[in-house]
């Protein structure tokens, strides 16, 4: 069903953009305004929202009771089938709406060509800008039910991470420990992962995205494990670094510097405070600390419908944090060859600061034995 709230909100970004509407295609942001929840395929799809008055939306007709349910009026639905094809729906919504007259913002990062020719083809002289700026403002703050399926999701994926530890032993594979942890997490009450886990050891865990390999874990190991997952269709992001056995004191050591660095930057974060400076504040113990250069990534992004999204923590980012704002605070740093420690939070701002929804413990634990 239409969020009246959010869908008001948004007309009111629309018109301060100077636009006449959006576009949007199946995925995060259309799901967000509209409740209409399709996954994009061979079938196009677009729901517009115009500065005033109701949505509008080509859509399939097999799909078309999505669009009933929610709350879109039958006349402004275009429906298609299969057999008369999608281009007389696109010419109908063009001259129901006008669109030809539009300046209209469409998602960068989720329209296809597809989708941008047809709209082209049936709507001469239509304009396009980015839709990005205009949904980044609403999805950013998070409201009471957000933050709560966020709460549900991290609690289920630190659920999970108790119950895997137990299990880790040394010479099972990354692949081993990866399975077992995806079966902990759908236990503990996870939807769906959020991603495919990282568990990476050894040399492996220097790389940030390392996927799971055979590679067994060993005495002296650090192990990175990187996971979260859906509930109610939000998700958790966390990682951990772990001791297979003893360790060496410089793995010892940077660790602690990467355990100071997470604390840093949750503490800059605050209304006002802007993405910019919790990324300083992180990136100055490890600076200080003489690992720099081996800190490359930001140190976190923005959480919510999708697993990355903004508010971004990294130099450059001047935006002001506000309070509804949920992102991580992962810094880490990399020793290639050798092994590396990353400690990643979700942090939620707050009217007068900030809190981790995040509370499995930052101590390193050694596992494997």
């Amino acid at each position: 069903m239409i969020n009246d709230k959010r869908l008001q909100k948004l007309q009111n970004q629309i018109s301060t953009q100077g636009l006449n509407g959006l576009a949007l295609v199946p995925g995060p942001n259309m799901l967000y305004v509209s409740g209409v929840n399709s996954h994009l395929s061979e079938r196009p799809i677009v729901l517009f929202v115009p500065a005033t008055g109701d949505p509008a939306i080509i859509i399939p007709t097999l799909e078309a009771m999505k669009a009933q349910d929610a709350g879109i009026p039958v006349n402004r639905i275009f429906g298609w089938n299969d057999q008369e094809g999608y281009s007389s729906a696109f010419q109908q919504a063009s001259e129901n709406l006008g669109l030809k007259e539009w300046k209209l913002g469409v998602e960068a990062l989720h329209m296809r060509v597809i989708e941008l020719e047809l709209l082209q083809q049936h709507a001469p002289g239509l304009r396009f800008t980015h839709a990005e700026p205009v949904m980044d403002v609403l999805r950013s703050v998070k409201d009471e039910t957000e933050i709560a399926a966020m709460e549900r999701a991290v609690a289920a994926a630190e659920q999970g991470i108790r119950s895997l530890l137990p299990h880790i032993k040394i010479g099972m594979s990354e692949k081993q420990v990866a399975a077992i942890l995806t079966q902990e997490l759908l236990n503990a009450g996870g939807e769906s992962m959020a991603f495919g886990p990282i568990v990476a050891s050894g040399p492996n865990s220097a790389s940030p995205h390392a996927l799971p390999t055979e590679r067994s874990l060993q005495e002296g190991d650090l192990l990175v494990i990187d996971w979260g997952v859906y509930v109610d269709g939000y998700p958790s992001d966390i990682t951990r670094t772990f001791a297979v056995g003893e360790i060496d004191a410089e793995l010892k050591q940077i660790y602690e510097i990467v355990r100071a660095s997470n604390e840093q930057g949750k503490l800059a974060a605050k209304p006002g405070a802007s993405g910019q400076d919790v990324d300083r504040a992180a990136r100055k113990v490890i600076n200080d600390a003489g690992y720099g250069e081996y800190f490359f990534h930001r140190t976190g992004h923005g959480l919510g419908l999708e697993v990355h999204e903004t508010p971004n923590m990294v130099e450059g980012n001047l935006e002001p944090l506000r309070p509804g704002n949920v992102f991580t605070v992962e810094p880490g740093i990399y020793l290639s060859g050798r092994g590396g420690v990353r400690i990643e939070d979700n942090l939620l701002v707050t009217g007068d600061g900030s809190r981790s929804l995040t509370t499995f413990s930052r101590e390193l634990f050694t596992v494997g034995l």
